[in-house]
């Protein structure tokens, strides 16, 4: 058997399931991986250089021939050369964390690729739809990295409510009972982070993973000392420092990752200014607020990469807890689906 859903016919996946675009995690390695097992992987690009974007998705190609995604941010200095290059390369599926522009929306369908922005709130949704887009990921409060306060089963229908096309949900999903719920609410598929970082396909270090797979169900905070926005991750001693550092501190730390993160992109100075006063105007930020911005990619960095638990930051949904194992992506896609399948089969038959 199958579950055949509006996000199964749009895309052209086997299964409604996605693997998100988690910075330093969504490498070529994990996404083909999700592809060859059926769902929708999606690609990280904000971390990326253009040139290390190219070469990521020209390898996510060689490794698979089905469809998957790349996630761009759409005030980055150069979003339209992004845009064009996976025009270019044949993507199916442009994600975006924050809401794309319309002109963007217009050019990306034009050229035959899907758009799925993620939302936070049914006004979002609306917005996007009304530009165009093919379907939308919504995220509660539950998921990790950034998030909102409002849980997914509050937020969940006010969007599949609020548009006429695709709803993905996230926040707070790991397995075929989230997915069979998620149907049930009206979504056509389901999202999900951190239960795809804690997979043999992750590029994560493994002591980094045997620390999340340590976490209880209240390991987690959402915090805005770590970028001004509110951020679930998980909590630890340089979470707690940073919870206590004065604003000054703050800023003198996120001056300094903005230096580091500078070096290692390649950015250049003017087009780091044109980037923070995009990201000033788009989520009505103060300037210490994009100057603190600066802080999570080199900090999620550390964690994620390099495995320094005392000096990086770990995103993390509030799944955390419940995860003890680390399945091949393929295993895990696998298991969703067909305990979703049984799921929706035996709630048939209480029905009379």
């Amino acid at each position: 058997m199958s579950i055949d859903t509006a996000l199964t016919r749009l895309v052209g996946v086997e299964h409604p399931v996605v693997q998100t675009g988690m910075g330093w995690v969504a490498g070529p390695r994990l996404v083909a991986a999700t592809a060859r097992a059926g769902g929708l992987g999606i690609l990280a690009s904000a971390t990326m250089t253009y040139d290390h974007l190219a070469a990521a998705v020209d390898e996510v190609a060689r490794r698979t021939d089905r469809p998957f995604g790349v996630n761009l941010r759409a005030d980055a200095d150069d979003a339209d050369r992004r845009i064009d290059l996976l025009i270019d390369r044949g993507v199916r599926v442009a994600s975006f964390a924050l809401a794309p522009r319309k002109d963007h929306i217009a050019k990306l369908r034009d050229h035959g690729v899907l758009v799925i922005p993620s939302v936070g709130a049914a006004r979002h949704a609306e917005k996007v739809a009304d530009w165009g887009a093919d379907a939308v990921i919504v995220q509660g409060g539950e998921g990790g990295g950034h998030t909102g306060h409002v849980p997914t089963t509050v937020l969940l229908p006010s969007v599949v409510d609020a548009v006429d096309i695709p709803v993905v949900a996230a926040g707070g999903f790991y397995d075929g009972r989230g997915l069979a719920a998620a149907l049930a609410y009206g979504a056509a598929g389901i999202a999900m982070g951190t239960r795809f970082l804690l997979t043999t396909d992750s590029t994560v270090p493994d002591r980094i993973k045997q620390y999340y797979l340590g976490q209880t169900t209240s390991g987690t905070v959402l915090t805005r000392r770590v970028d001004g926005i509110p951020h679930r991750v998980l909590r630890t001693a340089l979470v707690d420092r940073l919870e206590s550092a004065g604003p000054a501190r703050s800023l003198l730390r996120a001056a300094a990752n903005a230096i580091r993160f500078r070096r290692l992109t390649g950015l250049s100075l003017p087009a780091m200014v044109r980037e923070g006063l995009a990201m000033k105007r788009g989520n009505d930020l103060t300037w210490a607020q994009v100057l603190m911005a600066a802080n999570t990619p080199m900090l999620l960095r550390a964690g994620l990469v390099d495995g320094h638990t005392d000096a990086g930051i770990l995103a993390s949904g509030q799944v955390v807890g419940l995860l003890d194992d680390l399945p091949t992506v393929t295993e895990l896609v696998s298991t969703i689906v067909s305990d979703a399948e049984k799921v929706l089969q035996d709630s048939s038959r209480i029905v009379r």
